[in-house]
């Protein structure tokens, strides 16, 4: 049975909360994964007005299981679309936008199950990229294209029904590509596990309502844990005292960076063996990684998929023990050249603020599996009940 995570702290379902407070719809369709021990971990209690998608992880995309299990839920019901998971949320996101009150705001949150392993795409995506002969890297440009069909189908729901115009859109990754499942970040280090840029540096763009700048890049850092107080800002919303994020929507409406972040923490993990990368900090224009950095350590240039070779997970080489790593990311973004020992103030700066955070740190709970969770146990369904 796959980990179950524990129910996500009120904090991470912050938003939903807030804007509900504000007035708005609130709609969530695709992954959950924030928790589902109980009926008051999943989404429908923590903001949501309704939910269609799943509470796991690398779930099968046609038949929605996942370690012998069926999740899926429209709202508290287990249901199936019985069809590719892609196709599914972007026909429900039809019917979200086509059927919402133009008087109240609205927020749809559209977390696609695509890319994540595993890697299934129809034929017919798959067949766009005939010219590709490894088959993992054929799919998964597939499975990217039918991304793409899924936002564009999204997008013209929008103008469909008029909303469009007034219409913020956001999209972003959570994480790089994962190298062992065909992922490629190239010519970043790593990938998906490491606290390399490769696993960690995700594309992004803003769109529509409210950018009175387009066409540009930002320049500016910026956190995953920033876009919360940034849509709440966007969304008319007030500033939220004792958070981590910070409001970056002023400098993403006319693409001037102020500034407002000049460091973060990539990973803080006190287990015995960390599993993405034990510590990184970045200050600066540097960026710090202490102890063991993640499984993989190389670069990974696309020549590697032209062919029927296979990445090898736990290549004894793909693994760094070097006790720390120092990196300047403006002139070598890539990470090649480790700096430690030759930039001595720099390394002194930053593990004096990676010690500070470690002051704080909270202990991670990943609880074990729990034979109560067996989706046996309800019907065959991966269902809330069991804490």
């Amino acid at each position: 049975m796959p980990q179950q995570p524990a129910c996500a702290p009120l904090n991470q379902t912050f938003l939903p909360m807030e804007l509900k407070k504000m007035g708005y719809a609130t709609h969530i369709i695709g992954k959950w994964h924030l928790g589902f021990c109980k009926w008051e971990c999943t989404p429908t209690y923590r903001g949501f007005d309704s939910f269609y998608g799943y509470y796991n992880a690398n779930e099968d995309y046609y038949n929605y299981e996942v370690d012998k299990g069926s999740d899926f839920r429209v709202d508290k019901k287990a249901e199936k679309p019985n069809v590719y998971s892609t196709y599914a949320y972007s026909k429900r996101a039809d019917e979200v936008i086509g059927s919402h009150n133009k008087s109240q705001p609205l927020f749809l949150y559209l977390p696609f199950q695509s890319v994540h392993e595993p890697i299934e795409v129809p034929q017919i995506y798959e067949n766009m990229y005939s010219h590709i002969k490894n088959k993992g890297r054929r799919q998964f440009s597939g499975m990217v294209t039918a991304l793409d069909d899924a936002i564009g189908n999204v997008t013209h729901s929008l103008m469909k029904y008029g909303l469009y115009n007034e219409t913020l859109i956001i999209f972003t990754a959570d994480n790089g590509g994962w190298t062992a499942f065909s992922g490629n970040n190239y010519p970043l280090r790593g990938g998906k596990l490491t606290v390399y840029e490769g696993g960690t540096r995700a594309v992004q763009f803003v769109h529509g309502a409210g950018i009175s700048k387009s066409n540009y890049t930002f320049n500016g850092i910026m956190h995953a844990v920033d876009w919360m107080p940034t849509i709440l800002a966007a969304a008319g919303g007030g500033s939220v005292p004792g958070i981590d994020g910070i409001n970056h929507w002023p400098d993403l409406q006319d693409g001037i960076p102020r500034q407002t972040r000049t460091e973060f923490i990539y990973n803080l993990d006190d287990s015995t063996v960390p599993v993405n990368g034990k510590a990184a900090i970045r200050v600066g224009d540097h960026k710090l990684i202490e102890g063991f950095a993640g499984p993989y350590n190389g670069w990974y240039p696309p020549a590697k998929y032209h062919d029927d070779s296979t990445f090898k997970e736990h290549d004894p080489k793909s693994f760094v023990t070097e006790s720390f790593q120092l990196y300047d990311l403006i002139h070598d973004p890539n990470e090649h050249n480790n700096l430690y020992g030759k930039e001595k103030d720099v390394f002194t700066k930053l593990k004096a603020r990676l010690d500070e955070y470690k002051k704080s740190i909270v202990p991670a709970l990943n609880p074990a599996n729990d034979p109560a969770s067996n989706p046996l146990n309800y019907g065959g369904y991966w269902t809330p009940g069991w804490c």
